[in-house]
């Protein structure tokens, strides 16, 4: 069986960049060693992403976040994941160390062909959002001879 792939290079960059910004993201703006306490920055929440038979399956691990606080879109075939945590303000407390990244987050996803957009449904529940993308069915391909003249 072939299967022929499309190559999206928006999809491809994407992909790159989300990948560079888990690596990188912990790491940028660090002040370990400079004796201050790490203040407000962007974060990446982790996901997971599978199939099955009749669905596609985007889990996002989203802790401490509210729900009124995550917005789901769709825009030119690509999921939009995005939100925010947002730092505790508590005046009794002195934090020495913040190492959790508190702030706004984005994430963005090509949706394949298969997907059936107008579909989908989100869930959101103990700082996981499960979105539901469901899968048009595949047309069967019929075998037959083609009589030659």
């Amino acid at each position: 069986m072939n299967i022929i792939t499309h190559w999206n290079p928006k999809r491809d960059l994407e992909h790159l960049q989300n990948r560079l910004h888990i690596f990188l993201g912990n790491q940028i703006g660090s002040s370990q060693g400079s004796g201050q306490a790490e203040t407000q920055s962007e974060w990446t929440p982790l996901v997971d992403i599978a199939e099955n038979d009749k669905e596609f399956t985007i889990k996002a691990d989203l802790p401490e976040v509210k729900k009124e606080n995550v917005k789901v879109t769709l825009e030119d075939g690509s999921l939009c994941i995005a939100g925010e945590r947002k730092q505790e303000k508590d005046g009794q407390r002195r934090f020495h160390r913040i190492e959790r990244p508190y702030g706004a987050f984005e994430r963005r996803f090509s949706l394949p062909e298969a997907a059936l957009a107008d579909k989908m449904k989100a869930e959101f529940e103990n700082g996981m959002l499960r979105v539901h993308i469901p899968k048009a069915e595949e047309k069967r391909r019929e075998t037959m001879s083609i009589e030659i003249h």
